[in-house]
Formats: structure tokens, sequence, C-alpha cells
């Protein structure tokens, strides 16, 4: 069954799972960063919060959709870089 065929609920869920699934993949690996964890993790965010806006654009996904969607994955991955960011800089 493909994404498209889900239910709203549904795709709304399956973002947050996939969000939580590549957030605790992130922390393992920027756990071994040799910059460090905070360093490593706010590149990871970083990055993935591009990898979802070229997904998005490349989907074209609505950005204000009623479901989450890639821009919704995009902006919580800039708002925990932002976050870290603030973190590593204070530390």
């Amino acid at each position: 069954m493909a994404a498209k065929d889900l239910p709203q609920g549904l795709r709304s869920v399956q973002v947050l799972v996939r969000f939580g699934f590549r957030l605790a993949i992130m922390i393992g690996f920027a756990m071994f960063a040799g910059v460090g964890f905070g360093k490593g993790l706010v590149a990871l965010l970083w990055m993935s919060a591009l990898i979802c806006a070229f997904v998005g654009l490349a989907k074209r996904e609505a950005p204000f959709a009623a479901q989450l969607n890639h821009w919704d994955e995009m902006t919580a991955y800039a708002a925990l870089c932002a976050l870290a960011t603030g973190i590593v800089q204070h530390s």
C-alpha cells in the first residue's frame, strides 16, 4: 500500500514515526561524531532539514496541507537545529 492510499490520520502518524526513527538514528551517529555530540547533532539536523525540503519539493507536497508531510518534518528539524545550536554555543 502506497503512502498516498493511506487515510489522512495514518499519513500523519507515518510522518511522526519516521521523524522519531530518523531522530534516534541521528542521535546515535552524533554520539560518535569526531567534533563532539552537540556539533555533530547540529550538522545532522541541518542536513536532515535540507533533505526534507528537497523531498517536499520533489514530491510537490503542499507546505500547509491538512496532514503532516516533509515540510512539517523540515520545520521540526530546523527548530531542533536552532535549539541545539543555542545550547552548543552556550556550553
